[in-house]
């Protein structure tokens, strides 16, 4: 009976100390990702800030500047970005489906393994960007394929291969 009581309260005095120096240190470097969904964001100034996993769905972004933001895996799902500069931005794994982009920059951007489905991307500067295994329809490829130039200057790829070109 005494030899179960102190196993059981050994083992949570282990758990206990394990949590308190242990775990809390990794779970203290861990912050909520930025949420401005629905928000009214034009014209900010967001260019060279760590955007990780921020939410940007259905929010307003015109004339917004994120050039060189660390946009990695962040949704700007159905959002509205005419005009907004992202050139140099890293969206890998973003979801920019249905995000207006007319007359926008994103020039030598990283878009690897973006998903761009039902983007526009009437009057976007691309040169440079690296649309590698972007999920892009047959049609949006057709478009941007005709403008298509240049390389990207992180990954050192051409667009016009990023994209499949022929």
């Amino acid at each position: 009976m005494f030899n179960q009581r102190f196993t059981a309260l050994f083992t949570t005095a282990v758990i206990f100390f394990w949590l308190i120096f242990w775990a809390t240190p990794a779970m203290a470097d861990w912050t909520h990702p930025l949420s401005f969904s629905n928000a009214e964001l034009s014209g900010r100034d967001f260019s060279n800030q760590s955007l990780q996993a921020s939410e940007f769905s259905n929010a307003n972004m015109e004339l917004t500047n994120f050039v060189n933001a660390d946009l990695r895996g962040a949704v700007l799902s159905a959002s509205v970005m005419t005009k907004a500069n992202l050139h140099g931005a890293d969206l890998t794994n973003a979801m920019v489906d249905q995000v207006n982009l007319t007359g926008a920059d994103i020039g030598d951007a990283v878009l690897v393994e973006a998903l761009l489905l039902r983007a526009i991307f009437v009057n976007t500067n691309i040169e440079g960007a690296d649309f590698t295994d972007a999920i892009l329809d047959g049609v949006q490829i057709k478009e941007l394929c005709e403008k298509a130039s240049g390389i990207n200057s992180k990954t050192g790829v051409e667009t016009r291969y990023s994209l499949g070109c022929k």
